[in-house]
């Protein structure tokens, strides 16, 4: 190819672009290598690599992204505040080791250990599948040399009695039902918000957990409880008892709202799915609409917290209203769930019993997550080996 700029091209290869070069012995070795990369099926060419992490997320990857509606959400902020700021201009095939320690060292600056693992899960998540493109011969976020922080080592502590009954008094009438449904069936947040009159069975004495009240874009739905897994929770008679005192006081109301999504759907098949469902609802807030859990996390729980002694005071903000509150992450409405899976381990139920009431897919993790909450853990064998030397 004298006198056409690079004299010596490579071509003809099976599923490979020709490529130029201005030395012969280039030519040689870049085709010997492609060759034997091609009959492996592990060919990948270095120009496919070039596109920048940006544009590969927005034009290849982030297209073909499905799944629960909140999930996207959260991983597309993680994409948009932690990733594409610092890595979206670098080409893929730049990003190695090295580029992962600066990215992780700035990560630290800014978020906690859990925040990073996930931050870089969705990373790891973005190159495998330009890994799986051709893009990349290898993912970097998986190197033996450089990965996210280890999980913090700690285990669930559970909320004593005399504090639940505390919370309970402290929390105002329409929403007091909220925190015996936690702490008395083991329920989610959403899970609560979402509970409705046809779901509690008082003859059977069973709760049907069937769904939640969810938030996308601050926008409430219907959804499938987590895990897209429906269950049946035993019902105690003190909290079928507080059921109909609540229903006394606060009537349920039939609240209508989108399934799964509350974005417009684009296809007949999304309308079908996304088609408005009504439930009439055990709690609701002041407007006899479903639950909006940033208004209750700050206008309900928090104060509940505070007057029970659980947190400090509000500190008021600097003359613009602002509610600042302290951290308080082991103090969510999450913890009414520990003191459920304690509470019933203290009492003898299984392990098994207790992961399907919880809606966990493995006992072994609610085993993992709970087993220091057993009684008395070892005392058993410590009898037999008593009985031995005795």
């Amino acid at each position: 190819m004298y006198g056409k700029c690079t004299r010596y091209r490579v071509k003809g290869i099976p599923g490979v672009k020709d490529r130029s070069f201005d030395a012969l012995q280039d030519a040689k070795t870049w085709l010997a290598q492609a060759q034997t990369d091609a009959r492996r099926g592990e060919f990948v060419d270095p120009r496919d690599g070039a596109i920048s992490l940006k544009d590969y997320i927005a034009t290849h990857w982030w297209p073909t992204q499905s799944g629960d509606p909140s999930t996207i959400e959260r991983i597309e902020q993680r994409v948009r505040r932690h990733i594409v700021p610092h890595l979206g201009a670098q080409p893929l095939n730049a990003i190695g080791t090295e580029a992962l320690r600066r990215w992780k060292k700035r990560l630290e600056k800014d978020l906690g250990p859990t925040s990073i693992r996930l931050v870089w899960a969705t990373l790891s998540s973005v190159l495998q599948a330009a890994v799986e493109d051709r893009r990349l011969g290898r993912n970097p976020c998986r190197s033996s040399t450089v990965g996210p922080p280890a999980a913090t080592p700690g285990r669930v502590e559970a909320w004593p009695p005399e504090r639940v009954l505390a919370l309970r008094a402290a929390m105002p009438d329409r929403y007091r039902l909220l925190l015996v449904i936690g702490a008395g069936l083991g329920l989610r947040q959403g899970e609560t918000l979402g509970l409705a009159l046809e779901d509690i069975d008082f003859t059977k004495e069973v709760v049907h957990v069937r769904r939640q009240v969810k938030m996308v874009r601050t926008k409430l739905c219907f959804a499938l409880p987590k895990g897209r897994k429906v269950r049946d929770v035993p019902l105690p008679a003190s909290v079928a008892r507080a059921i109909r005192q609540h229903m006394e006081q606060f009537a349920p109301v039939p609240v209508t709202l989108p399934w799964d999504d509350p974005r417009p759907a684009e296809t007949l098949v999304e309308a079908k799915h996304r088609r408005p469902r009504t439930y009439n609802l055990l709690v609701t807030g002041r407007e006899r609409k479903a639950i909006n859990r940033n208004y209750f996390n700050s206008y309900v729980w928090k104060p509940a917290l505070a007057a029970a002694g659980v947190i400090a005071p509000l500190e008021e903000g600097t003359g613009d209203g602002a509610r600042v509150w302290e951290p308080s992450r082991e103090h969510g409405f999450h913890a009414l769930r520990h003191f459920y899976a304690s509470e019933e381990l203290e009492a003898g139920e299984s392990i098994v019993s207790l992961a399907r009431w919880l809606g966990h897919s493995d006992p072994g993790f609610t085993l993992r997550k709970y087993s220091h909450f057993l009684p008395r853990a070892g005392a058993r064998g410590s009898a037999a080996i008593d009985a031995i030397f005795a």
